[in-house]
């Protein structure tokens, strides 16, 4: 018979390609397919994916961005030669199941009864016994039945010696080990296949074949054109939906990095309400969207609610609560000017629009975009900053210890959780396109010193933390007193009034020349503390009006001003004095201000005392704000919006079977042992000659202890004669 008629009828395969067959179904290949995946899904973890490129630009720089892009690390599981591995580790497995499947469930049906009884003298477990006045065959029926009973598969073999008739009894046990490998490879490839059918495989296909390409332009959804879309068939897919109350959306959005491909549903989501539930403290505990899909081929309605760990199927497609978004609340915000000779106004606008403003102080145009409305707000106010142990004194080690012992929720500093109520976050944007991000709140917050204060954060960008101006509340519960006092501060002319009217109650009016130097020396301290340029010739305010290039103000300039012309020992009681005058008349500044808006004057108390003080951080601080307004939120109407995630998932079923496969194969390999056992009866004297072998694939002490327990239960011989092996 010629060698094609051995192949069955196939041509014999050339050196390559056994070599290529080796190479893809060897195991060595296989570990380095896993290995390289394994680094590429760490990858895909720690490395946020599907951002857009200036998040990458911002957070590694240009050159690294750019490698990132080419090697397409932010899009992993997508990329071509992720996808190309996946196919090759299916490849690679599958050969090795082919190769190797057929032999062990060959083995399982093998009992290998033709065992020479010269091959049982080369096991390690092994022993002899003359069993008296029992045949042969009688000896090899008890034996079969005792391993039967024992959960042994036995089958017994007769072979003809020139003493007589021997009997093999050949047994097995642990075949489910060979099934455990045949079940963990299996469970690799469809565990594979799973994340190839689930993955952006199909989308790429479309996108390579269909003519598909992502979409990086603005406007309306129904705008985008068809090339942008894929159809409600697609057999996989996974995108985020958002939906506002009260609205129904039917299109997904699938992020790619280089734009996004919307993706049409066979329902529509109609959001009828977001329900979000919270604990005591003010933190949330549960989020859920009561919703309505409207099926588009039947018109079928469905009513459900979905929530976090608890989604919805319908039509196959899984909606799972992402997050949550504003849906475009409407917000109205109180401009309050900063800068003398403005009027405050009222601005409405949506969260996610804009509007345009003039600079009160440039006459520049300015666009206030509303970026944000946050209704709860919780902080800690339980740390007060005693337990930094920056004082040696206070330090107390055990306490220190026992802090970080215990349990896990366990922590150092003491937790106050309290809700300090909603909050604005709008951008100012300049004529050049330059913006800021201002953040603030609604209502008063009590910080513990006795003075609730009003919060305005900014910052320049958002790799940089909130910087807050702390607004001291007023006697009406308001912060117009603060303004108005911010107003007069930079008013030339309600300055000289305030110094007058504190000069005169401070002084005798006897001493009208006292009186006048008190005058002078209060209005140079409040210009210098407003940051008006310096009057020609006063040399020492044109010390500090040259820092930086620009006069300084606040309390800052005073502290210039008292280095810059004060001697080192006679400063602190300089300062003392200085800010006594000033404090002063800031506070005479105040009652004017009240008097002009018709409000009764400030009492001489300590309320008044601790508004005055924090007064006097706040404009110091107020000289830095970087916008000639500040904006309250009047009055808002909170419109939510529920961000789903959809997703068709075929390969999910897969991916469970796999996964339940890999279980039991594992457990089966690793806790299941394979052996085999043969018992040679040959005639002997008055009864039989008994030989044993017993065969493991991996020796363990529970080997060892079966076979000792084997040999006594069997042959009856505790001791393994002279010559054998335990």
């Amino acid at each position: 018979m010629s060698d094609t008629s051995q192949r069955h009828g196939h041509a014999p395969r050339s050196p390559a390609t056994r070599s290529l067959t080796e190479l893809l179904a060897s195991m060595r290949f296989a570990i380095a397919l896993l290995t390289v995946i394994c680094i590429a899904s760490v990858i895909g973890t720690v490395l946020k994916q599907h951002e857009p490129v200036n998040n990458y630009v911002n957070q590694f720089g240009p050159f690294w961005a750019e490698l990132f892009l080419a090697l397409k690390l932010n899009a992993v599981y997508s990329a071509w030669w992720f996808l190309l591995i996946l196919g090759f580790l299916v490849v690679s497995t599958s050969l090795c199941i082919a190769r190797h499947a057929p032999k062990y469930l060959a083995d399982l049906r093998n009992y290998k009864e033709n065992i020479r009884e010269q091959s049982l003298q080369a096991f390690h477990h092994k022993t002899s016994a003359h069993l008296d006045g029992e045949g042969t065959e009688a000896a090899a029926q008890r034996i079969g039945r005792q391993l039967v009973s024992g959960g042994w598969k036995v089958r017994l073999q007769r072979r003809q010696t020139p003493a007589g008739d021997g009997w093999m009894v050949a047994a097995k046990a642990g075949a489910a080990n060979k099934l455990g490998y045949i079940a963990a490879h299996s469970a690799i490839v469809l565990v594979c296949l799973g994340g190839l059918l689930d993955g952006d495989l199909m989308v790429r296909a479309q996108m390579w074949f269909g003519g598909k390409t992502p979409f990086s332009g603005g406007g309306f959804i129904a705008d985008v054109k068809p090339e942008h879309r894929l159809s409600a068939s697609n057999p996989t897919f996974r995108g985020n939906l958002v939906v506002t109350e009260g609205k129904t959306a039917a299109t997904a959005i699938l992020s790619q990095s280089d734009g996004i491909l919307l993706q049409e549903l066979p329902f529509a989501v109609e959001l009828k309400k977001f329900v979000v539930e919270h604990y005591s403290t003010g933190m949330p505990k549960l989020f859920a969207s009561d919703i309505v899909i409207h099926d588009l081929a039947t018109g079928q309605t469905t009513p459900a609610r979905v929530e976090v760990n608890h989604p919805v199927s319908y039509g196959g497609v899984q909606i799972y609560q992402s997050s949550f978004d504003d849906g475009g609340s409407e917000v109205k915000l109180h401009a309050l000017p900063l800068v003398p000779g403005g009027t405050p106004f009222d601005v409405e606008g949506v969260i996610g629009g804009s509007t345009e403003l003039k600079n009160a102080v440039t006459g520049e145009a300015m666009t206030l975009e509303f970026t944000g409305l946050r209704v709860l707000n919780v902080e800690n106010f339980g740390d007060d900053g005693s337990g930094s142990g920056v004082d040696v004194r206070k330090v107390d080690l055990r306490s220190s210890i026992e802090s970080r012992l215990g349990a896990g929720n366990k922590t150092v500093t003491k937790r106050e959780l309290r809700n300090v109520g909603p909050s604005v976050s709008y951008k100012l944007r300049d004529a050049s396109g330059q913006a800021r991000e201002y953040n603030n709140f609604m209502l008063p917050v009590d910080t513990g010193d006795g003075q609730p204060v009003f919060m305005l954060g900014v910052r320049e960008s958002q790799a940089e933390p909130m910087r807050y101006l702390r607004v001291p509340v007023d006697a009406e519960g308001r912060m117009d007193g603060f303004v108005r006092l911010r107003q007069a501060l930079g008013d030339p002319a309600l300055r000289e009034l305030a110094v007058r009217r504190y000069a005169a109650q401070a002084v005798d009016p006897a001493r009208s020349d006292l009186a006048e130097q008190l005058a002078q020396s209060a209005g140079r301290a409040l210009a210098l503390f407003a940051g008006d340029a310096p009057a020609p010739g006063t040399a020492a305010l044109e010390k500090v009006a040259a820092v930086n290039g620009r006069p300084l103000a606040g309390l800052p300039a005073i502290s210039e001003f008292m280095e810059a012309n004060v001697p080192a020992g006679e400063r602190e009681r300089a300062a003392e004095v200085l800010m006594r005058i000033m404090n002063g008349a800031l506070f005479e500044l105040a009652q004017i201000t009240r008097e002009r808006a018709q409000l009764p004057p400030l009492p001489r108390d300590e309320k008044t005392q601790a508004f005055m003080t924090q007064a006097v951080l706040s404009l110091s601080d107020s000289q830095a704000y970087p916008a000639p307004l500040v904006f309250e939120l009047a009055d808002f109407k909170q419109i939510q919006a529920s961000v789903f995630e959809v997703a068709r998932a075929p390969g999910k079923n897969v991916v469970y079977l796999g996964c339940a496969l890999l279980i039991l194969g594992v457990f089966a390999m690793l806790y299941v042992r394979d052996r085999r056992l043969w018992v040679w009866l040959a005639p002997g004297g008055d009864g039989a000659q008994a030989t044993m072998a017993l065969s493991a694939n991996r020796k363990t002490l529970d080997t060892d202890r079966e076979f000792a327990q084997l040999r006594t239960q069997l042959l009856g011989a505790s001791q393994p004669p002279d010559g054998g092996q335990p």
